[in-house]
C-alpha cells in the first residue's frame, strides 16, 4: 500500500512540475526575441513585465516594449 501511495504521489508531483516549467518567448519591438525560464509574470500596477533568463537571472522588462508574448513549442 505505501508503495503504491509513493508511486501516485511521485506521479501527481512530476505532472505539477512539468506543468510549470514552460518556457515562454517574448518578441519585442526592437525585433530582439527572449526565452524566459517559466511563465513570466506581469505587474499591472507598474507595467513590468518580470521572467527569469536562461542563466536564470530575475530580468524586468517593460510591457509596451514587448510584441508578443507566447508559450515555446
Amino acid at each position: 500500500m505505501k508503495k503504491t501511495a509513493a508511486l501516485i504521489t511521485g506521479f501527481v508531483l512530476a505532472i505539477s512540475l512539468s506543468a510549470c516549467s514552460s518556457n515562454y518567448v517574448m518578441h519585442t519591438n526592437d525585433g530582439r526575441t527572449i526565452v524566459t525560464g517559466g511563465k513570466p509574470q506581469v505587474d499591472d500596477e507598474t507595467g513590468m513585465i518580470s521572467y527569469k533568463d536562461a542563466s536564470g537571472t530575475e530580468q524586468q522588462i517593460n510591457r509596451a516594449d514587448v510584441k508578443e508574448l507566447m508559450e515555446a513549442p
